[in-house]
């Protein structure tokens, strides 16, 4: 089965083209920072199990018994079956290493050790190679054998507790907020390490835990317990740092989002909503300060904006400079001008579900520009090819199936 191809894909050669990735994890941190490399032209090469395959081919909806989690998950990759617990599976992915210059696992420490497969072994066949660990909660401490989760990061991390309302529970994305955070960790701590790469000459491991990189979004919490003994509590969608800021409700039942961050909307926002007296008022000139008089803010611009349509309300805030945007649902994000504008939004011809629609790569580079060129792929389909291209012969590779190896 040939690779497909997007013939919507740019033409040119994209930046990390030549780079070979072997994406050996599950469920979603790693295989994401997998897919990040793949879309701007990393040859990756996904590692499941002969008979376990990825569990995200069975996450969510599925057309035609087929996951449409998978498809975006996957896309971009190539995909081999291996078990690397035997001795097949464990010769064959050290002759893959040796030519590879990133693998991704996410394995409990010490599982790949336990195989064989450990860093002082992988080292031995490739200087070079760069090996990204991602788990739960890294590589050392009381916790690291734990069994990790997006989820448990939500909740160690410090983001369940100030999310939710403020008489209300801590509260848990419906999505895996963590495990997408550590991707885009991962991918970037992936090329931080190539780049010390092309100094030294030397590869070097990624110790990745989940549990830090969403700490680092939440913002100076740590630092201001350590300097004030503040701890930021639940506000529900208000901000202690400036008001109006919240959810509000149009006449035609949508909502929208307002946010006064600057002074200087701040004080539009009043005008527009009909109460240009408050910005007289010497708490409205902080955003601090504003955010105690919350309740007085949210009353006089969630009144105008029960009156109006959305539509309306949106284009009077446009035509104020102040900031609105409407609450979406995926039906919104799909028809929105500014994400058709941005081209957020991609369609790949797929050989199993036909055209597909889905997220396009994360950010645009004017010259050597990243794609989509295909979306995922079925459960070992490039097995045979991939092990012919590492001089494997037919007889070799009916004994590696023999042995349940791949």
């Amino acid at each position: 089965m040939s690779t497909p191809t997007n013939p919507a894909a740019p033409a040119t050669t994209p930046p990390l083209a030549g780079l070979r990735v072997l994406d050996l994890a599950t469920l979603f941190a790693g295989p994401l920072a997998a897919t990040m490399l793949g879309d701007f032209g990393a040859e990756v090469v996904k590692v499941e199990h002969p008979r376990r395959p990825d569990p995200s081919r069975g996450h969510g909806p599925a057309k035609d018994g087929v996951g449409l989690w998978w498809k975006l998950l996957g896309r971009n990759k190539r995909t081999l079956t291996l078990d690397l617990s035997s001795p097949g599976g464990r010769d064959v992915l050290l002759r893959l290493a040796a030519d590879t210059d990133v693998i991704i696992e996410n394995f409990r420490p010490g599982t790949l050790e336990r195989w064989g497969l450990g860093w002082e072994e992988l080292r031995a066949v490739n200087p070079r190679l760069v090996l990204a660990r991602v788990t739960g909660f890294g590589q050392t401490g009381p916790y690291a054998h734990r069994p990790g989760f997006g989820t448990l990061a939500e909740a160690m991390s410090g983001f369940a507790a100030v999310t939710g309302e403020p008489d209300g529970p801590p509260t848990l994305p419906p999505f895996g907020l963590a495990d997408s955070i550590a991707a885009l960790a991962t991918a970037y701590a992936v090329m931080t390490a190539l780049a010390g790469r092309d100094r030294t000459g030397d590869g070097q491991v990624v110790d990745m835990a989940i549990i830090e990189p969403i700490l680092t979004v939440l913002g100076p919490q740590p630092l201001w317990y350590d300097q004030l003994g503040y701890v930021q509590p639940r506000t529900g969608n208000r901000s202690r740092n400036n008001a109006p800021r919240n959810t509000y409700r149009t006449a035609d039942g949508h909502w929208v989002a307002v946010s006064t961050s600057a002074q200087s909307v701040a004080e539009r926002v009043m005008r527009l909503v009909g109460r240009p007296e408050l910005i007289e008022e010497p708490w409205f000139s902080a955003g601090s300060t504003r955010a105690e008089h919350a309740d007085e803010l949210d009353e006089a611009v969630g009144h105008w904006i029960s009156r109006r349509t959305r539509e309306e309300a949106v284009d009077a805030f446009e035509k104020a400079e102040a900031a609105i945007a409407p609450i979406h649902d995926v039906r919104d994000v799909m028809e929105d001008p500014q994400y058709r504008a941005l081209g957020t939004i991609t369609e790949v011809d797929d050989p199993e579900l036909g055209p597909l629609r889905m997220q396009n790569v994360l950010f645009r580079l004017s010259g050597t520009p990243g794609a989509v060129r295909w979306a995922g792929r079925p459960h070992g389909a490039d097995t045979e090819e991939i092990l012919t291209g590492l001089g494997l012969s037919a007889s070799a590779i009916a004994a590696l199936r023999d042995e349940g190896a791949s």
